[in-house]
């Protein structure tokens, strides 16, 4: 097994920092990622008033751009292995400037939906690129901190996001209601990605090439300079065998193609399996209801709509600071407990809220919770943000950016995403219409599948803290 020691071979402090700064501006796709899709939750029930929409039109609305994050996805390990993993970054982020515009200025709800698909293919990109990219240019004893700073970027996307949709929202005196230049505030929600795609875009524009891509391509020149800028190894000795480690795993590249995941069992390899069914969980327990329908969901039951909003931006406070505890604790005590003790933890607190919400009297905008049931709730909600984002929100891009061999890691993580996105998009695209059967059910489903999620943990999830990309196996 080849392994990097963290203080030889110059991997001190300045090789840290390098590597540090080149994985945060590859991680601010993440940032997008959850701006673009968090940026939703504040502009519903405007965009449900302002077109007319029913329950089952306004799922689409909110989810569609998860079927073009879906699509990015499915391709963006083909566009990295064949144009190189930055400037398929940069591909990513001309799309989510073109969707901020196109959304903020949209004309009627299939523009809007067009464009929000336009940038769901550049989050679909940017979230397979960024822990790819992150993961193989990280030394192995820091590599789960850093492949946990997509999910940091994410939840910080998702922050701002709903900061800057209750500001907007706020000034305006409504979501519904003209902002500047007249447009209303739910359409400034959209323009405001377009700073941040920008800044994307920039950034990457600065940062080198992938050195596992440029040894798959040949270009052995560049990856040993790659090698000695990021990491800071000037021993020619080490890095010849960092090359020729690299040079082995991948001594069977070809052009990828999905046969390259097909296993003797089942269809696939089982590692893919894996990948898949850890992206499924991931949304299957219901996270994303949180951040896309939040205000929604506590305005139903009786809160303010600026009260709502507050929630909503304290729950996204609540994730950004588990997640730093789960980058803290990633490298230390390993990915599997973390996921174990994450879905422990979700099981019972979505189990806590749909005893809360069959409590609840009334329906539609008469319906309330009742005495402290409201408080419960709150709690129970934001204890439930508190255990995902401590374990599957970073855990699971730390291990589809690293578990896969690297012969098969673009295509595979491109499938899990896509899986996840499709997942994420059967959620949310159904939320509205399991509402209204009632929030008990929805939320007894969600609590159903962290059950669930638990034991395929504990019988199907193999832990790879410390372990080198190059001796990853199917």
């Amino acid at each position: 097994m080849s392994t990097v020691d963290a203080t030889g071979d110059g991997l001190g402090q300045r090789a840290t920092a390098r590597v540090v700064l080149i994985s945060a501006a590859a991680a601010l796709g993440g940032f997008l990622f959850g701006f673009d899709t968090a940026v939703i939750n504040g502009a519903v029930d405007a965009i449900r008033g302002s077109f007319a929409l029913d329950a089952a039109q306004t799922g689409f609305a909110v989810s569609c751009a998860l079927l073009g994050s879906a699509l990015g996805a499915w391709y963006a390990g083909m566009l990295a292995n064949r144009f190189g993993r930055v400037r398929t970054m940069q591909v990513a982020a001309v799309l989510l400037v073109a969707s901020a515009l196109g959304s903020g200025l949209a004309y009627s709800v299939w523009s809007l939906i067009a464009w929000r698909l336009v940038g769901g293919i550049g989050v679909g990109v940017a979230s397979v690129i960024a822990p790819t990219y992150i993961a193989e240019v990280s030394p192995a004893y820091i590599r789960g901190r850093l492949g946990s700073m997509q999910q940091l970027a994410i939840v910080l996307g998702i922050f701002a996001a709903l900061l800057s949709d209750a500001w907007l929202a706020g000034a305006a005196g409504g979501s519904s209601l003209p902002s500047w230049l007249g447009l209303a505030a739910w359409r400034w929600m959209f323009l405001a990605a377009v700073l941040p795609a920008l800044i994307y875009g920039t950034l990457v524009l600065g940062i080198p090439e992938s050195p596992r891509y440029l040894v798959a391509k040949g270009r052995l020149a560049e990856a040993r300079v790659v090698l000695r800028n990021v990491l800071n190894m000037h021993s020619e000795a080490a890095l010849d065998t960092k090359l020729s480690d690299i040079e082995v795993s991948l001594r069977s590249e070809h052009q990828p193609r999905l046969s390259d995941l097909r296993g003797k069992a089942a269809g696939l390899l089982p590692v893919v399996w894996i990948g898949i069914l850890l992206s499924v969980f991931q949304q299957f327990v219901g996270i994303n209801v949180i951040f896309y329908y939040s205000s929604t969901l506590w305005h139903s039951v009786g809160f303010s709509e600026a009260d709502s909003f507050t929630i909503t931006v304290v729950t996204s406070i609540v994730n950004v600071l588990v997640t730093l505890v789960a980058i803290a604790l990633v490298d230390r005590i390993g990915r599997k407990p973390l996921l174990v003790v994450g879905s422990a933890g979700m099981a019972i607190t979505l189990a806590m809220m749909a005893w809360c919400f069959s409590q609840a009297t009334g329906s539609g905008d008469t319906l309330s919770l009742p005495g402290v049931t409201g408080m419960v709730a709150l709690v129970a909600a934001n204890a439930y943000v508190v255990f995902f984002g401590v374990s599957w929100g970073p855990v699971v891009w730390v291990l589809l950016g690293e578990m896969f061999p690297n012969r098969i890691r673009a295509t595979a993580l491109a499938v899990a995403a896509a899986a996840q996105w499709l997942a994420n998009f059967a959620i949310t695209s159904t939320f509205p219409a399991l509402a209204e059967l009632g929030l008990s059910f929805a939320y007894g489903l969600y609590a159903a599948f962290a059950l669930l999620s638990l034991l395929f943990v504990l019988f199907g999830v193999h832990e790879t803290r410390g372990i080198e990309l190059e001796d990853m196996r199917a």
